[in-house]
């Protein structure tokens, strides 16, 4: 029996109907097997950069800023990458035909590799995906290039980056999505510690797709800070089938019917028209010339708020092609629909707090970085319950270049590896089979 009785239909970013009356816990982060098997790999999946750790070793440049003459050292890495691969899973398995898997891209200058779930069943944490792999990094390319033990912390050092002196394993030749526990500001925050240029390029550029990948790894982070238990259940759901997972059509509907000649303010009139027609709101009392709105269902009326936050956002940052709008939008497209219906905007004004603050930290007098570097973790974007980062997924998808920080040199390496797995690159198609 199902625990709502909430039926969705399911459509592709094309408009294209892929389930209908699928019942709302059929896409929970807790029960649905492709978001499963999404964070699962999340936990266990790192990238080696072959291509990378050979150049660093040939100049010397190891690290993050670091470049030690005299300590280059000349390996055919690339050219050996079987053989490397080879000791690698050898070394990362913890039994012959377990689910450890290795895939190979650029002609071996990338890997990634799966972790055994038996590594993270036997760890408190994820860090027990990325340890093993840079360590079996490191000792495969010793082993095949015969790396004496006074050279052998370079090759430590193109592999773990400048890890431990720094807390984190920054210049580092693997790479996890997930960033170390000790980055996470707060508890369950690990999945919402991921940059919105990641999904970006993991997705290929899709606004869609991207919103949709973004909006799982926050709504199963909100689940993992205890942020959707009882009654906040059905509200965290409800937000992530129709803002990130098009449920009903409604973003697509919004999108296209705005995307040639709309504004932000034009969504906000379609979004009202969508709501009385679907009957989620109904007029209530009038104030001299304003017409309040009624809703007896402020959670999916939150979750319509929640598609057209995502819809004004591709609306208004589509045109334009650029990134930086969106705080500008996440702020006065809710403002505008609270003035119109008298109605609590997305998140019950959350996001309305998170844009202003975010406005001034991405591009601001402030201007520390641009909008793709920003993360469900960061202080200021942290507030809104899932629903502010896959817009900013978007908006970066649909930027035309404008970031000093773009998708491109931040991320590329994540589109290279994970966007090649189908979960990761088109997560809405996923996630709608496997209901």
């Amino acid at each position: 029996m199902a625990k709502y009785s909430d039926k969705i239909d399911l459509y592709d970013d094309n408009g294209k109907l892929l389930k209908s009356n699928v019942a709302l816990d059929k896409v929970s982060p807790l029960t649905n097997p492709a978001i499963l098997k999404l964070v699962n790999l999340t936990k266990r999946t790192v990238a080696v950069n072959l291509g990378g750790i050979e150049a660093a070793l040939k100049t010397g440049k190891i690290g993050k800023h670091q470049q030690i003459l005299g300590r280059e050292l000349d390996l055919d890495i690339v050219k050996n990458a079987d053989a490397v691969t080879a000791k690698i899973k050898e070394m990362v398995q913890v039994a012959d035909g377990d689910d450890t898997v290795i895939n190979t891209y650029g002609g071996g200058k990338l890997l990634l590799v799966q972790a055994p779930t038996a590594r993270l069943t036997a760890a408190s944490t994820y860090d027990a995906s990325i340890t093993a792999v840079a360590s079996a990094t490191t000792y495969a390319i010793m082993e095949q290039f015969n790396v004496g033990m006074f050279d052998a912390n370079t090759v430590k050092a193109a592999v773990w980056g400048t890890y431990p002196q720094t807390m984190d394993m920054a210049g580092a030749g693997v790479q996890s999505i997930l960033s170390i526990p000790q980055n996470n500001e707060g508890l369950g925050y690990a999945l919402r510690n991921i940059p919105a240029n990641h999904a970006v390029m993991m997705t290929h550029k899709n606004a869609m797709q991207g919103a949709a990948l973004s909006a799982t790894f926050e709504q199963a982070g909100e689940f993992e800070m205890g942020a959707a238990i009882g009654p906040f259940e059905r509200a965290q759901m409800l937000l992530y089938a129709y803002q990130g997972l098009n449920a009903n059509n409604l973003v697509y509907d919004l999108v296209k019917k705005n995307g040639q000649t709309g504004t932000v303010g034009t969504v906000v009139q379609s979004l009202v028209e969508r709501a009385i027609e679907d009957k989620v709101i109904v007029p209530g009392k009038k104030g001299g010339y304003f017409q309040f709105y009624d809703t007896k269902d402020p959670m999916l009326w939150n979750a319509y708020a929640a598609a057209g936050t995502l819809a004004a956002t591709m609306v208004n940052c589509g045109a334009g092609r650029f990134a930086q709008a969106v705080s500008s939008t996440l702020l006065y497209f809710n403002d505008l629909l609270e003035h119109e219906t008298g109605l609590p905007g997305c998140d019950y004004g959350r996001v309305m707090g998170v844009a202003v603050g975010f406005s001034f930290f991405s591009h601001s007098i402030y201007g520390g970085g641009g909008p793709g570097i920003f993360n469900g973790n960061h202080v200021v974007t942290r507030h809104a319950a899932g629903v502010g980062i896959p817009c900013i997924v978007a908006a970066c998808a649909l930027d035309a270049g404008t970031q000093m920080f773009s998708p491109e040199s931040t991320s590329k390496i994540y589109q290279d590896t994970f966007g090649q797995i189908d979960e990761f690159a088109k997560p809405i198609q996923a996630i709608a089979k496997a209901v």
